[in-house]
């Protein structure tokens, strides 16, 4: 029988999935809806699908959780905002590669702040993840933009963000840490959308289903599910599988826009899939739970 890390490893996989299937329908939808605003709407509607939950956990609402639950957002909405700038001044394979440096900045974070090395299998894993993200990301010339310092600063935002809630999951309710994250970004996204100027505005029909698609399975569901399985397997691992999404991404971007990966991008996958797997079968994977 499987134990519980196994079980939150194979749940945060499935989220992982749903975030990659879901990219080309974000593509689709923000073309009609900005992005501070389309973020805005969908963790909107994502925390109104979580109210009911929420008001049956609402003793474990306390100034404690809120204060966990915002910073956690916080940190989730910098990584978003960051990318979606980022983007506007380099390269998509750039921003794919250096948002996937997370995957290295987890476990540098956990080493800091438990003084404690990484294990062999552990480095080789992620060693396999990063040379797989580079492999899938990267055109021939990696040359640095403008905006890559800004996706640096996004991939940074989604490590402590991984970091956090595997911190804090242990000891916090999940429904309550996710709602509040989840309104943490939509308020932010909210006021962002005010202060910085926006594109025409068009709920059309596209950014509707995109909404609609992302804020349910994509959002409300997933993070609950990320605040409830990292209480079981380390912030690292976490890291490790969300490097999967881009994976994901390709195989949705298959099926659903026609896009084609390349032999390079076979083996980039591959070895994501390698580095994921050395470490969940090393029997290293919990050394590094965070407490």
């Amino acid at each position: 029988m499987l134990n519980k890390s196994y079980w939150a490893d194979l749940s945060l996989l499935l989220i992982t999935l749903v975030w990659g299937s879901t990219f080309v329908i974000v593509k689709w939808a923000i073309v009609d809806l900005p992005p501070f605003p389309f973020l805005a709407v969908r963790f909107a509607i994502a925390f109104v699908s979580l109210l009911p939950f929420l008001w049956f956990q609402k003793k474990y609402l306390n100034w404690d959780t809120l204060l966990r639950g915002a910073a956690i957002g916080t940190f989730l909405f910098s990584g978003y905002a960051w990318q979606t700038v980022g983007l506007q001044y380099t390269t998509s394979s750039n921003a794919g590669f250096i948002t996937g440096l997370s995957v290295v900045f987890v476990p540098t974070l956990v080493a800091i702040t438990t003084r404690k090395l990484p294990s062999r299998s552990l480095v080789l894993g992620v060693l396999f993840a990063l040379i797989g993200l580079a492999l899938l990301s990267l055109s021939n010339s990696f040359q640095l933009n403008n905006g890559d310092l800004m996706i640096l600063v996004c991939a940074i935002s989604f490590a402590l963000h991984i970091y956090f809630v595997g911190r804090y999951a242990p000891s916090t309710n999940a429904t309550v840490l996710a709602s509040i994250q989840i309104l943490t970004v939509s308020v932010l996204s909210g006021i962002s959308s005010f202060i910085f100027p926006q594109p025409s505005i068009n709920f059309s029909s596209t950014a509707w289903v995109g909404l609609l698609v992302t804020a349910i399975p994509a959002t409300s569901i997933a993070f609950f599910v990320q605040s409830k399985m990292q209480q079981f397997t380390s912030s690292t691992h976490t890291a490790l599988i969300f490097s999967m999404e881009p994976v994901f991404a390709a195989i949705s971007a298959y099926f659903l826009a026609g896009e084609f990966l390349t032999p390079r991008g076979f083996l980039g996958a591959g070895l994501v899939l390698a580095g994921m797997l050395v470490v969940e079968f090393s029997g290293s994977k919990n050394e590094q739970l965070s407490k």
